[in-house]
């Protein structure tokens, strides 16, 4: 079976990894190759004559300003419109369950690899996966999954950006100027973001601290 591979990462080095771990396959695949180091490339390709059948995409891309697109993810919307066959495989060095979980969420994507969490062998089980039109999520994407499943709710973007803006040290007046809330809705997303964490009582410190310690900051 042919498959057209192209392969978006901004270190020359991992493509090349890539494509040597994928040359060892063993379902028979004859696979040919397009990379791209940076999103304005990318963009071109993905705009271009060829038809992909996957697309491998790190979200840590040099940006494309032209474009707005400032990251991996925001190619994905072009590759959905322009490359509607392509199966796409997101590689990201990120572990923060919130992001996996937005990432998953919003871009859907037949695939989700964290580089740490995944060996040459299950590269390979993974893409034969995906080949065949199944989804595959690398451990700690399952996991980040499972906790938000688990959970009777989970933070959403607004969230998320309060508890961003908590870590930089903002008071609640101050968020008052970044989000869309009034003090009193603040405060209610205060309160659904400890019992999301389990904090029984503390303030904007325990909160962050308990982000972090969850790897969502």
């Amino acid at each position: 079976m042919k498959q057209l591979v192209l392969i978006i990462d901004d270190h020359p080095a991992m493509i090349e990894g890539y494509k040597s771990i994928l040359s060892f396959n063993t379902h028979g695949y004859e696979l040919e190759f397009k990379s791209a180091h940076a999103s304005q490339e990318a963009f071109n390709l993905i705009l271009g004559n060829l038809q992909f059948d996957i697309i491998f995409l790190d979200l840590s891309l040099p940006a494309y300003p032209e474009k707005e697109i400032h990251s991996g993810e925001d190619l994905i919307p072009y590759i959905r419109k322009y490359q509607s066959q392509s199966k796409i495989i997101v590689i990201t060095s990120h572990a923060e369950q919130f992001l996996l979980y937005q990432i998953y969420k919003k871009t859907s994507p037949d695939g989700i690899f964290i580089k740490s969490d995944f060996s040459s062998k299950e590269f390979l089980v993974a893409f034969d996966a995906v080949v065949q039109g199944d989804r595959y999520y690398t451990q700690t994407m399952k996991e980040a999954l499972k906790k938000i499943s688990d959970s009777n709710f989970y933070l959403d973007s607004i969230d998320m950006q309060l508890i961003s803006l908590l870590a930089q040290g903002m008071k609640s007046k101050g968020l008052m100027e970044h989000l869309p809330l009034s003090l009193s809705a603040i405060d209610k997303r205060k309160q659904r973001i400890k019992e999301f964490f389990g904090i029984e009582k503390g303030n904007d410190e325990d909160i962050v601290r308990e982000a972090k310690k969850q790897k969502f900051v």
